[in-house]
């Protein structure tokens, strides 16, 4: 079963919070383990100095998780964070910034992942991620 940009695109608007919504995601590609999501740059979502909120990355972060666990299940299903860690190694100025995840363990009940987020034109990620997400259903 192949999970495609489409069907994730769906489940972005049918199953996130309307904040979640407004950061602005795209999908950009899916595939059996991973998923890469755009946030577009957004002077809303910058901070004291003009960076991009590291709070809108994590929740970038945590959405695209989303995705490529349902791209890597074939389908969504709920699912909860655990846990996340983030680790912020350098500001974002006015670029969007392409979200690449990859799921590392996916089993029965758990599924973990990976997660750089690299701003656009850039061989160095801004921040790095980890998750750990419940399944329920």
């Amino acid at each position: 079963m192949t999970f495609s940009p489409a069907d994730a695109d769906k489940v972005l608007a049918d199953n996130f919070a309307p904040w979640v919504l407004a950061l602005g995601l795209t999908v950009q590609e899916t595939g059996d383990r991973h998923a890469v999501l755009r946030l577009p740059w957004s002077d809303e979502l910058a901070r004291d100095g003009g960076g991009l909120s590291g709070q809108a990355m994590m929740a970038a972060a945590d959405t695209a998780t989303v995705i490529a666990v349902s791209a890597a299940r074939g389908a969504y299903g709920p699912m909860t964070t655990v846990q996340q860690s983030t680790s912020f190694q350098r500001p974002v100025v006015g670029t969007d910034v392409i979200i690449h995840v990859r799921v590392t363990k996916l089993g029965k009940r758990m599924a973990f992942a990976d997660i750089t987020l690299t701003p656009e034109g850039s061989d160095e990620p801004a921040a790095t991620a980890s998750t750990v997400y419940a399944l329920l259903g």
